[in-house]
């Protein structure tokens, strides 16, 4: 036996695996032995591992936050920053604003008899968003509202549709200042409508969108009586004339507002509501008295009715204080029913027509003409039949042989051409005398405004004294070449039965405000115009007019009184054509004569039937005017003779 030991047998140890990323090629390695006592097995399964929760829950953590987040800057915008902005939002579709007009004032007379005052109405107002098919759930809405409504109203289905669809605005005006029985109709047919509803299903409340603003209503108890001193409203309800409209701001007041929660049409009541109250406007009292206004106003307008004229006027004046007594036209209007006025006769044809005065003006040349001391009462004056100056041939209303007349001759009998010579003295030429002669009638308010402040005064026209054409060197001294108005006219009157002094015509005493203080107007000025010399002795001379049986004014003699008056008949200045064609007929005066108290003015416009003479015509609504308003300020008779001054001389 051999000593060698047999080799050992090698035995493969386990393949290592492979390396990642490297590619064990086919035939490379140990391949484990196969043992034939073991049976083949499959290569284990591989266990899956789940990966962690936490970041996903924290992703789904993050993301509600951020929208919890947005939630909460949201409600803080919508609750603290936009809040207010929300709620008017919210407001404006809840509640309800209406505006609560102010009551206006009342005017009263001197005495305090009401002349224009306001009585309750409702103004018919409508939501257009309740008369959509979203809230009404039909097409027609506004045309069935319309068509209920229209008949109530008195106004055009179409125009009351048209408003109630209205966009973008919860408030429309369908009808201003309708009376209480208007509404309470209006009411009733609501409440049909919403009983009906409850057993019909398809009947809809097309009304439920209409309701109504307290409001008043102007209303002038004495109709057409002073309606060209106080006017009308207009349906804005401001003052559309006259003294409505000169105190308007305050007549009206301060309008207040009320605020109220609304559902389906009616008030919340347990919504709350706010309401500032309305303050009523002042009170005005004026300086007429109401019976002589009307006596004024029914001799005027039956006067013109008689004469077929265009137009005539009266103003009553107190001499003492310059208040006006009386303003009346004619014809006149009713300023409750304007849609049947006259559109020519709206307004104060008393202090808004120009016109040319004629003789009742030669008051003011006779003023100067004494003032001056060119003349007296007394002074002789030849009056030829005709009167050549300048570039015409003058004559007076009469035909006449040569008259032999005093001063006050010339201004009873209204000669014009004894005018013409008595002014001429005034200076010692032509232009002169011109010069002097304007500055009177200056004086005495020619030209210039009354001081009233009424809407639409004209202050008349007078050209200054270098201006005169030749012929109006010697027409104006008798009242031709200029004109004014009839309140200028009767204040040259009461300025003479004044002594000499011109007060500022008043038309307003005072003002009673919510409180009831009375406040009065302020004090009128006061001018000298003449002496009380020269205003007495024109005084006496107007006497002469009226008293004396050569005088042009004897249908104006007052039994038991003193009157002083002058007619005065002009030329008149048609203002369709600009030319002269037909007359001017006026009277002025005062009474009593030596102890003035009341002046009245007439004057009608264009007579063409009758007489068209100042003395014939307006003579007789002066004396009846007089008379009247002498009995109701008691005013008595002074019982002293009068002057008897003569109207002519022998030569």
């Amino acid at each position: 036996m051999s000593d060698r030991q047999p080799p050992r047998r090698r035995v493969p140890g386990p393949a290592r695996p492979a390396r990642p990323g490297t590619r064990q090629r086919p035939g490379s390695g140990a391949r484990p032995a196969r043992r034939p006592s073991q049976a083949w097995r499959p290569p284990p399964t591989r266990v899956l591992r789940l990966g962690s929760p936490r970041p996903r829950l924290r992703m789904i953590a993050l993301a509600l936050t951020l929208v919890l987040l947005a939630f909460a800057v949201r409600l803080l915008q919508v609750q603290a920053v936009d809040a207010s902005a929300y709620a008017a939002k919210a407001d404006e579709n809840r509640y309800v604003v209406h505006t609560i007009a102010a009551e206006r004032g009342g005017i009263t007379d001197r005495n305090g008899v009401a002349l224009a005052t306001s009585v309750d109405a409702d103004d018919i107002t409508a939501d257009p968003t309740m008369f959509t098919r979203d809230e009404l759930k039909i097409g027609d809405g506004p045309e069935q509202a319309a068509a209920l409504l229209a008949p109530i109203l008195g106004q055009d289905q179409a125009a009351l549709t048209r408003k109630l669809r209205t966009q973008n605005t919860r408030y429309v005006l369908l009808a201003r200042r309708q009376t209480p029985q208007v509404w309470k109709q209006i009411k009733d047919l609501k409440a049909a409508l919403i009983k009906k509803s409850r057993t019909d299903k398809s009947t809809v409340n097309v009304l439920a969108g209409v309701f109504s603003d307290p409001s008043s209503k102007r209303v002038y108890p004495n109709g057409d009586l002073a309606a060209g001193i106080l006017g009308w409203v207009n349906a804005e309800g401001k003052g559309g004339g006259g003294v409505e409209q000169q105190l308007n701001a305050e007549l009206t007041g301060k309008p207040g507002q009320v605020r109220y929660a609304q559902s389906g049409g009616r008030e919340v009541p347990t919504a709350g509501s706010t309401e500032t109250p309305a303050v009523p406007g002042s009170d005005v009292e004026l300086t007429i008295d109401r019976d002589i206004q009307w006596a004024a106003q029914n001799a005027i307008t039956d006067q013109v009715k008689k004469s077929g004229a265009d137009r005539g006027y009266v103003i009553v004046q107190d001499t003492r204080t310059g208040e006006i007594l009386a303003m009346a036209n004619s014809p006149g209007f009713n300023p409750n029913d304007l849609t049947h006025a006259d559109p020519a006769a709206l307004g104060n044809a008393a202090v808004q027509d120009a016109f040319e005065p004629g003789s009742t003006a030669k008051v003011m040349s006779m003023a100067a003409v004494l003032q001056e001391g060119a003349a007296t009462p007394l002074t002789h004056v030849v009056v030829p039949n005709r009167l050549h100056r300048g570039d015409r041939l003058f004559q007076d209303d009469v035909d006449h042989d040569t008259w032999y007349l005093t001063l006050n001759g010339v201004l009873a009998k209204s000669s014009n051409i004894g005018t013409i010579l008595a002014t001429g003295q005034l200076g010692k030429s032509q232009p002169e005398a011109n010069q002097v002669l304007y500055s009177y009638l200056r004086k005495f308010g020619i030209g210039q405004p009354t001081g009233l402040g009424f809407p639409g005064e004209t202050r008349g026209i007078l050209a200054p004294a270098g201006q005169w054409s030749t012929s109006q060197q010697y027409t104006i001294p008798f009242g031709q070449g200029f004109s004014m108005n009839a309140l200028q006219a009767a204040s040259v009157y009461s300025t003479i039965a004044n002594g000499g002094v011109r007060i500022q015509p008043t038309l307003v005493r005072g003002t009673k405000g919510p409180d009831g203080r009375f406040t009065p107007a302020e004090k009128p000025a006061r001018t000298r115009v003449v002496s009380a010399r020269t205003a007495k002795e024109i005084a006496q001379m107007l006497e002469s007019v009226v008293d004396d049986e050569q005088g042009t004014g004897i249908k104006a003699r007052i039994p038991g009184y003193r009157v002083a008056g002058k007619t005065g008949t002009a030329n008149r200045v048609d203002p369709a054509t600009g030319r002269y064609r037909g007359y001017t007929s006026s009277f002025a005066g005062f009474a009593p004569a030596d102890n003035p108290r009341i002046t009245v003015y007439c004057a009608i416009q264009n007579a063409t039937k009758g007489s068209y003479f100042g003395g014939q015509i307006c003579g007789p609504i002066y004396k009846q005017v007089m008379e009247f308003a002498l009995k109701t300020l008691q005013v008595p008779p002074t019982g002293a003779p009068p002057a008897n001054l003569p109207v002519d001389f022998k030569p």
